[in-house]
């Protein structure tokens, strides 16, 4: 007998008890609901929740299997195992050595992700007897994406575990959270464990580690892991890496977040089908222009000098910020998220625009977290709604104001 016919059995068997939420969701997720709409229905699409989160997910399998690449190459680069990759297309870094790394780090981090995430959701499923809700179908794709490669385990379950209670059920579930959920289990580790999650030692696998050998005596050599904008932080006013590899992602970094141009074509693979909003996009890279050529100008008058710890990401050039940190990918994958994002058209490029400007400011002005994107996603979730509410007021008061003048 076929495990889709013991699947519905077992639907058949618990339904309406509270072992039936989690029996339709094993059943939905591996194959077609087997329910269809009896009424009378206005729209008929194709689309639903499951595609939707599966059509984002597919966006974002290019990144996952690059940044597995780039966990191993960046590792045996800091171990002086191979020489530097002769760019993207490099021969020393699509190798086999490289993607085990990769597999051994990354793939732990997937599992855990989604293993606590989902257990959770289908707890709060049975507990609740409502249906499993797909959100998080992405949530625990971007979670492994957006942290150091060698976070440890537990810390990732409890910060998932915080994410999805805290973040997401407290508010009524899926289509209810007022902030992305990605970001709060990011948010969640910032702050819970800081020296986990920034520093110089964090982005290349072994690197912490071996820098605790070192503290107890051990006679081996230090791993560097400083990122771009680490080193940009600490007042360096040259970029450690070529704009290429910046824009390839061959740079140490979170897991998904160094290759710009996959990112990109993620992007425009979400505006095709879409589901990820162009104006949110568009709007965050035109904030973090303005944001940009604005220090540029400030360094070009001369009112801050190299002896400033704000010179060096200051007089970066306005377009590298696009290239380096996270700041694409949560423009890309984090702004758009159509829950906790504007809703209104205009409310989307006031959004996006004031998450760009403020991404670049917090960089800038935080040398102790240069890496600004994720504040500034949470912040301007909180403020959607308000954004919105004055987007639909002004449209209101600019149709009075016509119905008065067609009757006066």
């Amino acid at each position: 007998m076929s495990l889709k016919s013991n699947l519905h059995k077992l639907k058949e068997k618990y339904k309406g008890t509270k072992m039936a939420p989690a029996f339709n969701a094993l059943h939905t997720f591996l194959y077609l609901p087997n329910e269809t709409t009896h009424g009378g229905t206005h729209i008929k699409a194709a689309d639903d929740l499951k595609r939707t989160m599966n059509t984002v997910i597919m966006a974002l399998v290019p990144c996952l299997i690059f940044g597995m690449f780039n966990a191993g190459y960046q590792h045996h680069l800091a171990l002086g195992d191979i020489e530097a990759a002769n760019g993207f297309f490099g021969a020393t870094f699509w190798t086999w050595d490289n993607l085990v790394v990769g597999l051994w780090k990354v793939l732990p981090l997937v599992i855990v992700s989604y293993g606590v995430g989902l257990a959770i959701e289908f707890l709060f499923a049975v507990i609740k007897g409502h249906e499993v809700e797909e959100g998080y179908l992405v949530t625990g794709m971007l979670v492994p994406l957006i942290v150091p490669v060698d976070l440890p385990l537990w810390m990732l379950a409890v910060a998932v575990a915080f994410g999805v209670v805290i973040g997401k059920e407290v508010f009524g579930g899926t289509g209810m959270n007022i902030l992305n959920p990605a970001l709060t289990i990011r948010a969640f580790l910032f702050f819970a464990y800081p020296t986990w999650m920034s520093g110089d030692k964090v982005w290349v696998h072994g690197a912490k580690e071996r820098a605790s050998e070192i503290a107890a005596g051990a006679n081996v050599d230090a791993i560097s892991g400083e990122t771009i904008l680490g080193s940009l932080a600490q007042g360096k006013g040259t970029m450690s890496h070529d704009w290429l590899d910046m824009f390839f992602g061959i740079i140490p970094g979170s897991v998904g977040e160094t290759s710009t141009i996959l990112i990109l074509l993620g992007g425009l693979f979400l505006i095709f089908t879409k589901i990820g909003s162009w104006r949110i996009m568009l709007s965050s890279v035109i904030g973090a222009l303005v944001m940009g050529l604005i220090f540029n100008g400030v360094v070009d008058a001369g009112w801050i000098t190299e002896s400033s710890k704000f010179y060096g990401l200051m007089n970066t050039e306005f377009w590298h910020h696009l290239l380096i940190g996270g700041f694409a990918f949560g423009a890309v994958f984090m702004a758009t998220d159509p829950v906790t994002a504007s809703q209104t058209n205009k409310g989307k490029w006031i959004y996006g625009f004031l998450i760009g400007f403020i991404s670049i400011l917090i960089r800038v002005f935080n040398p102790a977290y240069p890496e600004g994107v994720m504040l500034a996603i949470l912040l301007m979730n909180v403020f959607a709604p308000t954004i919105d509410h004055y987007v639909v007021q002004g449209n209101v008061k600019k149709r009075m104001k016509r119905l008065k003048a067609k009757t006066a």
